[in-house]
């Protein structure tokens, strides 16, 4: 006598391979989130963190590990962008860096400056 053979999912329903599944319509989105008290506001408020007007435009990246070659890095929102190896070279970007701040075209105004 031989035993009926089992299907591997025992227990669970045969599986209807013609039956596709239909995709359920998203629900409309009216009126407050849910989950959100009446009365409370849901809108974001602005960032409380509110800068002075002032933002980065030049870096200068230096690295100096003890016991090896210093490099440097001087980098511009203006497009300058200049690297320098060794301690002379580094000093010398360091001058350099400093220089650019007075001469930069977006740190400097333009309005009221002559033609050339």
């Amino acid at each position: 006598m031989n035993a009926p053979a089992r299907s591997p999912l025992e227990g669970q329903p045969a599986a209807n391979r013609g039956w596709v599944a239909e995709l359920a319509s998203p629900a409309p989105a009216v009126g407050a989130p849910k989950g959100v008290a009446e009365g409370v506001l849901s809108a974001l408020r602005p960032d409380p963190h509110i800068g002075d007007g002032r933002y980065p435009i030049a870096w200068l990246h230096i690295v100096a590990p003890r016991g090896a070659v210093p490099t440097a890095t001087s980098r511009c929102a203006c497009g300058r962008d200049r690297s320098a190896v060794g301690h002379r070279k580094v000093l010398a970007l360091i001058d350099d860096h400093t220089a650019h701040g007075g001469q930069c075209p977006l740190r400097t105004p333009q309005e009221g400056r002559n033609a050339v």
